[in-house]
């Protein structure tokens, strides 16, 4: 007994030691594993959520409205010498220049009053002012109407001076066509009405007198000794009959076209372009039964007109051409912001907007192109008589009727951006109808910026859904051929392969599309088309040669191993459909297909076009969607399957009931992760595309997308500009529509997972 007892305790394990220390140490890493998890979790999502307070952040001020803050308030300097004519304010807002209704120019500092210079600008002449108009806003150019029949053209300017360590402005009165007055040959008449188009070809001058309207062509003559010497010849002086008196008068900054607007609000306008012939094109009449014209103004750059009404209404009017070919003044659009009478109107010299003063003391900031309304600010207890805004619209100086002069400082950092500029259409200057268009950027001040986000928008899923439309097939059926029909050796080559692609740097694959695929393309279409209708078919012509192939044949290829028999006929189907496309382009399309494209469908044909894009974009996709898709359907559990053929289904209808349903969610977010990235891609699209922001869903026609429009002119925008803030913009919604895919795919996929597992 005690022997048996013995062997018994001896097959009783011996209780294991508990291990103070190896518990510790496993308690330590288990805490740091999860902590240092749970924190690049955290820090993920932090991430994600300050790169959208960042873009937020920069993109928010494109929405504010513009702001008046009060600066100072004072008397009317030199008061008791004469009416005022108009105010002007230099680029730095801290001298204003004020014209009088003796022809004195008071030079004074904007915040105080205080008197700096003044100038006698018809000291000698023995001649009253008229008239007065600007000739030029952006040079302070003006022009004078005297009773005397003649027209004295002058220039402000302002230049620096530093002396101990202090900056002062120096205001100076020049004349660009000599101190002498212009004299239109008309005896001492007044001068009521004019308006001066100057440019580098001449000078012409409308001026209504008491005997009626005359249009007078100067030619100008450079000196060969001093550049800034010019003599004015007359080139041409004819009379316009048939014209009402005018209440103002507007002459484009090219002599083009000339405005005169009635004290009923007609405007007539007059092709002047050959000054000896005017002709009169049209009278219109923009305003309401029982309203006045009370202030007529062009817009920078002379193409659209400003007309202001006693309703507290302004009317925006240019030339649209018609299908004929004829242009007419046609009003675009109509702003309502003042509450009085408008009493002035003046435009900003440096972008498109306007500003207008009311009976009611009240100054209206407006945007055309954002088609805006910015701000309504009372700003005195009088009606407004004079307005001036300086160049860079920071700070205004008005005038009450009781000869008062307000400043106040301006914030209004971004009146072009709206959400109708932005996405919506907009009737651009000399545009025929409104329309999508991004054009940030041009040489002139003149220039209407267009930013429009839509065709940009509209480019980045034209290129997404050409570049799925090619990888999504290939990918995915790839991707369920490889991982459930295939043989494990030749998976195991395949499926690096293309792995390995995705590696391929995107520069690299749009350097190659842009340079040489595209070009050849070009040359080969009737091939490339071809491809897509010869290899379909002669796979299927070799998958029907191999299903009657006997068996004794099929049995030398190992199971699995058929789909590496399709390689040459691929190879041999492409080469013959490329061999064959020169001899088709001469058959067809008369030796190039390009051109029957353009000249018979009416399609144009960019090099650097959609198909470019599906091809080279598609390439680079293939590879994210193939490898999640694949992995998706072989981690399949087997089971299933064996369970599926065992129970008699065929292969395929085991791959269709069993293997894609387990499938699908792996396969919905390769998907999705794939059109994420071809959304995102930028060095594609900006290499292989002409970059040309269209809206047109031709595959022979380029494109513009949002990622490639931020790379391309991020670098070059001033920082913090308009046009910098909507290329954030435009970044902030890449994120939104990358955010929003993602977060489908994954609602989709733990949907499909639900309900897909219980098999």
């Amino acid at each position: 007994m005690s022997q048996e007892t013995g062997s018994t305790k001896s097959l009783i394990p011996e209780p294991l030691e508990f291990n103070t220390q190896l518990w510790k140490r496993r308690s330590i890493r288990d805490f740091l594993a999860r902590n240092f998890v749970g924190a690049g979790g955290i820090a993920v999502i932090g991430s994600i959520i300050l790169i959208f307070v960042f873009l937020f952040a920069v993109v928010f001020p494109l929405f504010k409205g513009a702001a008046l803050y009060p600066v100072s308030s004072y008397s009317l300097p030199d008061a008791a010498v004469g009416d005022s004519l108009l105010y002007s304010t230099e680029e730095q807002a801290e001298v204003s220049m004020r014209l009088d209704s003796s022809g004195v120019v008071h030079f004074f500092y904007t915040d105080t009053g205080t008197l700096v210079q003044k100038f006698d600008l018809l000291a000698g002449l023995n001649a009253k002012i008229s008239s007065w108009k600007h000739v030029d806003t952006e040079r302070n150019i003006l022009a004078l109407g005297l009773d005397t029949g003649q027209i004295l053209i002058f220039r402000h300017s302002y230049t620096l001076r530093y002396a101990d360590d202090r900056r002062t402005i120096i205001p100076r009165i020049s004349y660009p066509y000599g101190e002498e007055p212009i004299d239109l040959g008309i005896g001492r008449q007044a001068v009521d009405h004019f308006a001066i188009g100057d440019n580098e070809d001449g000078l012409t001058i409308f001026a209504y007198t008491r005997e009626g309207p005359r249009l007078v062509d100067y030619a100008k003559v450079f000196s060969f000794l001093d550049e800034d010497e010019i003599v004015l010849e007359l080139a041409s002086q004819v009379s316009l009959p048939y014209v009402d008196r005018p209440m103002n008068a507007l002459l484009s900054p090219e002599r083009q076209w000339l405005y005169l607007l009635n004290d009923e609000g007609v405007i007539s306008l007059y092709d002047i372009r050959s000054a000896e012939t005017p002709v009169h094109i049209e009278d219109v009449q923009p305003l309401d039964a029982g309203s006045r014209p009370t202030a007529f103004e062009f817009l920078i750059g002379g193409i659209s007109v400003l007309l202001a009404d006693d309703q507290g209404d302004v009317h925006q009017l240019f030339l649209v051409r018609d299908e004929d070919g004829n242009q007419h003044l046609t009003e675009i659009r109509r702003f309502s912001g003042a509450t009085a009478k408008i009493s002035g109107l003046v435009a900003e010299q440096l972008r498109k907007g306007f500003l207008v003063t009311d009976d009611a003391g009240q100054v209206s900031v407006f945007h055309t192109t954002a088609s805006r309304h910015l701000l309504t600010e009372k700003i005195a207890d009088h009606a407004l008589l004079h307005l001036s805004i300086a160049p860079r619209s920071d700070k205004i100086v008005a005038e009450d009727s009781t000869g008062q002069l307000h400043v106040w400082k301006l914030d209004n950092e971004h009146p072009e951006a709206s959400f109708s500029s932005i996405w919506g259409k907009v009737w651009y200057e000399s545009y025929p109808e409104p329309d999508y268009v991004w054009q940030s950027s041009s040489a002139s001040s003149d220039f209407e910026p267009k930013f429009s986000l839509t065709p940009l928008t509209f480019g980045t899923f034209k290129a997404a859904f050409y570049a799925m439309l090619l990888a999504m097939p290939l990918a995915i059926f790839g991707a369920i051929f490889t991982a459930y029909f295939m043989a494990p050796k030749m998976r195991g080559i395949v499926k690096p392969t293309i792995e390995i692609m995705e590696a391929l740097p995107t520069v690299i694959l749009g350097f190659l599309a842009g340079l040489w695929l595209a070009p050849f393309v070009e040359s080969h279409l009737p091939g490339i088309f071809v491809c897509l209708l010869v290899i379909p078919a002669g796979m299927f012509v070799a998958s029907l040669a191999w299903w009657i192939l006997p068996d004794r044949i099929k049995l030398l290829v190992p199971e699995g191993w058929q789909a590496a028999l399709l390689i040459p006929v691929v190879i041999l189907c492409t080469w013959m459909a490329l061999a064959f496309s020169p001899w088709m382009e001469n058959v067809f399309f008369g030796g190039n297909m390009r051109i029957w494209i353009t000249d018979t469908l009416g399609i144009g044909y960019d090099q650097r076009n959609s198909i470019i894009i599906g091809i080279a974009m598609g390439f680079a996709v293939i590879p994210t969607i193939f490898s999640i898709a694949e992995d998706a359907v072989f981690s399949v559990p087997k089971h299933l399957t064996s369970g599926s053929l065992a129970l008699g289904a065929t292969p395929w209808q085991s791959l269709v009931h069993v293997v894609l349903p387990s499938a699908s969610p792996g396969i919905f977010s390769a998907t999705m992760i794939g059109l994420g990235r071809a959304v995102g891609e930028t060095m594609i699209v900006l290499m292989a595309t002409g970059n040309t922001p269209v809206m047109d869903f031709s595959i022979f026609e380029g494109m513009r997308t949002l990622s490639a429009n931020v790379a391309v002119e991020l670098p070059e925008s001033e920082v913090n500009s308009t046009h910098f803030r909507i290329l954030f913009l435009a970044a902030l919604v890449l994120f939104v529509f990358t955010f929003f895919f993602n977060t489908i795919a994954e609602i989709v996929r733990q949907r499909l997972r639900e309900k897909y597992s219980t098999l």
